[in-house]
């Protein structure tokens, strides 16, 4: 699974020349080609090599999306849609050049439907932004990968994290969506309604598909009331698979939990060095409620009594913000935390979702994996709903440590896959994962391949991603 140089063909040198000079001409400054703008857009918080675009265009309005995907239709040349840059499987590179569309500058907030608690927003604004833009409304999106990521990327890769177990993932908070597709017709795949039975589902087929299918040109989001009050809290367990137990209880007795975390005794030691927390280094769950008062209190007892039940500690929670805002900025500073246990070297964040009730199997083989070729990679989960990351530290520089990196991600996902389970749970497959795609899912693969050469013929939307053409 050598990563070191992804290619899906020549260059067209000459094409690409003239498309360069057709953006010049439609878009002026907005469309640069210095190499440090450039480098930034091959930018993944991965080990994957970055593959530079040619140059890049600042958006500003769908009718850009248009007129830059019709040119490089014109020319056969790749366009490659660019959020934050947070995607963790090369997503965002160019490997046959081409131009990158960057939508930072389509970030605005269309419309906010309170009453059916819905939005639409063009796919550049983070979900940081939207919520702050919410917050006066009593609404909030509730999807969270931890990243400040922008919503069409969260879009295209069918994001998630730690909120799914209760909200669900980005697949389920997609109403509508409308796209850009090769032929740089603007496409609309829905209404607005909860429901419809109206013809083949675009929205699911576009969410998810990393910008292979079409490029986002708005997202409408379905939207949640804010909590009258929200609690938290940490408890720890003698083992993996204490914890899982817990979790697995707690999810068949039908008890509401917002979010349910599992770090494992290395991933705790690193939260504790980096973010100042003082947890026994021991499998640690950690937990969120939502509701009201007395919901909250029900919940939290409950859960109480399952963990102590399934061999847990003192289950201590709290409804402080302050100190709920602490606990998570730790959960979501993990891969920072990873990168503290042996500073000045990378980390491959990586992932796996398997059913819930081989959630300790998978994660304890794992461990096992981790030790037996001497590897540092602490773990964190999604308990609830079985996916679970490695954030695994080596030296990218080294070829041995990144042959074994390597090894070790394969392992994952023919472990995960022999389970029943997913090669990724939420990261996607862009280039990373691209070589798993085909045991999962066998010949569903070649119509993923039907598909793509039906709406993209000349292979110019986001190329080199999920699978290959050949």
């Amino acid at each position: 699974m050598a990563l070191t140089d992804i290619r899906i063909g020549p260059r067209d040198e000459a094409a690409i020349s003239a498309a360069a000079d057709a953006f010049r001409a439609a878009f002026g400054a907005r469309f640069q080609t210095g190499e440090a703008i450039r480098r930034q857009h091959a930018h993944t918080t991965t080990y994957i090599p970055p593959q530079l675009p040619d140059g890049v265009l600042f958006a500003e309005r769908a009718d850009d999306v248009k007129r830059a995907v019709g040119i490089c239709a014109a020319h056969r040349v790749p366009i490659v849609p660019f959020g934050t840059g947070s995607s963790l499987e090369g997503q965002v590179n160019a490997p046959n050049g081409g131009f990158s569309i960057d939508f930072s500058g389509m970030n605005r907030v269309l419309e906010v439907n309170a009453e059916d608690l819905d939005c639409t927003v063009e796919p550049g604004i983070t979900r940081e932004e939207l919520n702050a833009y919410l917050r006066d409304t009593g609404l909030f999106f509730p999807i969270d990968p931890g990243a400040n990521a922008s919503i069409g990327g969260m879009a295209s890769t069918r994001a998630s994290g730690t909120n799914a177990v209760r909200y669900g993932t980005m697949k389920d908070n997609v109403l509508a969506l409308t796209a850009v597709t090769a032929t740089g017709e603007e496409i609309r795949t829905a209404r607005r309604a909860r429901k419809t039975s109206a013809g083949y589902d675009l929205t699911r087929l576009l969410v998810g598909a990393e910008g292979t299918l079409g490029i986002l040109t708005s997202v409408t989001l379905r939207l949640q009331g804010i909590p009258e009050v929200i609690a938290g809290g940490v408890c720890g367990f003698p083992t993996l698979k204490d914890a899982c137990s817990a979790v697995i209880m707690t999810i068949q007795l039908g008890i509401p939990v917002a979010r349910i975390e599992l770090l494992n005794a290395l991933q705790i030691k690193a939260c504790n060095a980096y973010s100042g927390l003082a947890l026994p280094e021991q499998p640690t769950l950690f937990v969120e409620f939502h509701g009201n008062e007395a919901s909250v209190k029900l919940q939290s007892e409950q859960f109480g009594e399952v963990t102590a039940e399934c061999g847990g500690g003192d289950f201590q929670w709290t409804s402080d913000a302050a100190e709920r805002a602490r606990l998570w900025k730790a959960r979501h500073d993990v891969y920072w935390a990873a990168k503290g246990l042996r500073p000045g070297h990378a980390v491959i964040a990586t992932d796996a979702c398997v059913p819930i009730s081989r959630l300790a199997d998978c994660v304890a083989e794992t461990e096992t994996d981790i030790e037996a070729h001497g590897l540092l990679a602490p773990i964190v989960g999604h308990a609830g709903d079985g996916n679970f990351h490695v954030s695994l530290v080596f030296d990218d520089k080294d070829p041995g440590e990144v042959e074994k990196a390597e090894d070790f991600i394969a392992r994952l996902a023919a472990r995960a896959l022999a389970m029943d389970g997913t090669c990724t749970g939420e990261h996607g497959v862009g280039q990373g994962k691209r070589g798993f795609l085909a045991a999962e899912l066998g010949g569903s693969v070649d119509v993923m391949r039907q598909i793509k050469r039906a709406l993209d013929p000349d292979n110019i939307l986001n190329p080199g991603k999920i699978f290959s053409l050949d």
